[in-house]
């Protein structure tokens, strides 16, 4: 796929991205004298929107990016990167968790802009309002379908539906209410709209269809977990076809599953039919979630050998019928090792998948995702297995993401990018040494390759070390009171 097609797939956003293009790009001049607060010196510049490949020096003030040159840039301080890349700052459209710990692995994985917009939340305004001060990295929400509906159906589960959230069918008042909610987070700034349907399954495709118009009428693009099976992806992207909906199909490896290639065929059959959807992929054979959802509510049916293949977060342990229910009772995180790597090859290899890693950690809790998603991504699949070109990876992980938001969110269209006028968010990886080291039962051990990491101008990583005492992330949120 090459990037030409990717803006014909895209009609409804062509022009806002052409838009922006032409505002950065007015402001190739030459550079401005120095001192520059920052310059980040003789790396290989990939800029994946203008096509940009070359050695170039990058000058940054006031937490823009105000060269990319050949020249020699004066400087208060200089990142020396001769022999690295310098890429935009991943982006992750897909975290969970969004705490100091979380943010410091991402930050040493590359990630410079994380967003929570599959599950969101219920409170935009106090979502945001927790975060203020200053973060490690940028940060937004989603406004979420999964926490309205618990808050409005009464469900008092701490993440996931557990109880009439997930399983009780709404009222045409409950309903109202849960569509009153979506608008009020979008107008409070909310980046886009969640839905988990395969953690309501009670909510019909009816409900689901008048949601989407929601989204649909503030120009939010939809983030879904689509219901288990090929069915739910049709369903997804028949119902946000009806409601003239931007589509975001959260995790294809793990709703596709062992049918991922043909779930990956749809997803590009409906973009050629000129439908705005698009997906994305983490790099690992296991999934997590919440042991006590209703995607679970099954599994007194399963056999043994499915239940084993599940393991318990807080200790490593592999789950039997009587842990199982133990710890379904108690409610907490499962790992669920049930993918082959060839299911894993099959969606990075997609050029359609965005990379996303689907991460968040606790007092050292998690799964390896969170820490090494991007690593994992740049070492095995680009260098190791050449299952990705290195220039295409970048692409997914910078300017794919940013094209999925930047047309409810303006501030989005000034990163993905290395060029004039484009925020200071930066990653500077060496090719030849990037590489994920988190595990299963190590989930925070981070990757190692990436240097240099720039949020806003500041250094948060610094010769492959958070650095201390900075906080430069801002809040990454849509106009309010639209």
């Amino acid at each position: 796929m090459s990037p030409r097609w990717l803006w014909v797939r895209r009609p409804g956003l062509l022009l806002a991205v052409a838009l922006v293009s032409a505002v950065i790009s007015s402001c190739q001049e030459p550079a401005p004298a120095g001192p520059y607060d920052l310059v980040i010196a003789g790396g290989r510049v990939i800029d994946p929107e203008s096509g940009l490949d070359e050695v170039r020096n990058v000058g940054i003030r006031s937490g823009r990016i105000e060269a990319v040159t050949t020249d020699g840039l004066e400087a208060v301080d200089t990142i020396a990167a001769t022999g690295l890349v310098v890429a935009p700052g991943f982006i992750d459209l897909h975290v969970h968790r969004q705490n100091d710990e979380t943010f410091g692995l991402m930050a040493r994985d590359g990630v410079t802009s994380v967003f929570e917009l599959e599950v969101g939340t219920a409170d935009v305004a106090g979502w945001y309002g927790g975060l203020e001060g200053g973060q490690l990295v940028n940060y937004g929400v989603s406004i979420g379908h999964i926490p309205v509906r618990m808050a409005v159906l009464g469900d008092d589960g701490v993440f996931l539906p557990s109880g009439p959230g997930g399983s009780e069918p709404a009222s045409d008042e409950q309903l109202t209410e849960i569509a009153r909610r979506l608008e009020e987070g979008l107008s409070q700034g909310a980046v886009a709209v969640g839905f988990g349907l395969a953690y309501t399954p009670a909510a019909t495709t009816a409900e689901f269809r008048s949601m989407l118009e929601v989204a649909a009428a503030n120009g939010a693009s939809s983030h879904i977990h689509v219901r288990p099976g090929l069915e739910g992806l049709i369903e997804a992207l028949e119902t946000s076809a009806e409601a003239g909906a931007p589509l975001h199909v959260v995790h294809a490896n793990s709703s596709g599953g062992a049918y991922t290639a043909d779930f990956l065929t749809m997803i590009h059959e409906a973009q050629r039919a000129g439908q705005d959807v698009t997906t994305e992929a983490y790099p690992y054979g296991a999934g997590m979630t919440a042991i006590e959802s209703a995607l679970f509510d099954d599994w007194e049916e399963w056999d043994d050998e499915v239940i084993a293949t599940h393991q318990w977060v807080e200790t490593g342990e592999r789950l039997t019928r009587e842990t199982f229910g133990r710890y379904r009772e108690q409610g907490g995180s499962v790992i669920i090792h049930s993918r082959t790597e060839e299911m894993t090859r099959e969606a990075i290899a997609s050029p359609l998948t965005m990379i996303a890693s689907d991460g968040g950690v606790r007092d050292g809790r998690g799964h390896p995702r969170t820490a090494g998603t991007n690593a994992k991504v740049l070492g095995q699949y680009v260098r190791d297995e050449g299952v990705v070109e290195l220039t295409d990876a970048v692409r997914r992980m910078t300017i794919e993401p940013a094209r999925r938001l930047e047309a409810r969110v303006p501030a989005v269209a000034r990163k993905g990018r290395i060029q004039v006028g484009a925020d200071a968010d930066i990653t500077v990886f060496d090719p030849e040494a990037v590489a994920d080291r988190a595990t299963y039962t190590d989930p925070t051990a981070p990757s190692e390759g990436i240097p240099h990491v720039v949020v806003n101008g500041v250094p948060v990583v610094r010769d492959g070390e958070l650095v201390a005492g900075v906080r430069p992330g801002r809040a990454i949120r849509a106009p309010t009171g639209r």
